[in-house]
């Protein structure tokens, strides 16, 4: 019988394009979360920049993260523009625990504006941590059906989301959780990017959350950057 899974959303303060700086805003984040994965928004570690250079996974700047999930045993999964295997930028995920970074998922929905820069996904992904599956999405991807329904026919526990929203679209955020909790009996755990980034999202929503497979709210923070909330799945 597998144990309950601790999960944390984490909407951290964002400096613009700077990976050590937010790279130590997680790190602290994932120290305060007390959980076994901590989620964080689109981006996350440049600030939703759609030219920020790209990183890799094996970027010395990362190891503040890398020794917070050493140290906690948690499992962090952090937004950031990476190269693919072809070379072409992509909007990721990438997983670090203790051990280092991977590439865990490329975004397959990107809008108009990313598209002109980055390259979409091929696939849906799912992670496995300690008998939870976990499904990977990055903002835009929760508002298309399809990805969702992809992403759960791999057979998941969690549909987890990194987003991006301007303040005014909350109630879309909430409703895009509900929708997938629902039509898929999942849970649902979003952390979405507060304060102000660029690309025009000066006041972003924030209101990070966890859904339960019947699409009630368990937990969900406020707009303001720095906050986070966790919850126990069983």
């Amino acid at each position: 019988m597998r144990a309950p899974l601790v999960i944390a959303v984490a909407q951290p303060s964002c400096v613009p394009y700077d990976v050590a700086a937010n790279a130590a805003a997680h790190a602290a984040a994932i120290r305060a979360a007390g959980a076994r994965v901590v989620v964080f928004p689109e981006l996350s570690l440049t600030g939703y920049h759609l030219d920020a250079p790209v990183i890799t996974a094996v970027d010395p700047r990362l190891a503040p993260v890398v020794s917070a999930c050493a140290d906690t045993g948690s499992l962090a999964l952090v937004g950031a523009p990476v190269a693919g295997e072809e070379g072409d930028p992509h909007i990721s995920m990438l997983a670090v625990d203790g051990a280092g970074a991977r590439v865990a998922y490329h975004k397959l929905w990107l809008g108009t504006a990313e598209a002109e820069r980055f390259a979409p996904g091929a696939k849906p992904a799912v992670h496995e941590v300690d008998g939870w599956r976990l499904g990977l999405a990055i903002c835009k991807d929760m508002g298309v059906p399809q990805h969702a329904s992809d992403t759960a026919a791999l057979g998941i526990d969690v549909y987890v989301g990194g987003t991006l929203k301007h303040a005014e679209e909350t109630a879309v955020q909430d409703e895009r959780a509900r929708r997938v909790a629902i039509e898929h009996g999942v849970r649902v755990a979003v952390a979405s990017f507060a304060g102000s980034t660029g690309e025009g999202y000066t006041a972003a929503a924030g209101r990070s959350g966890i859904w339960s497979a019947d699409g009630t709210v368990i937990t969900q923070t406020g707009p303001e950057p720095g906050a986070l909330t966790r919850a126990t799945l069983r």
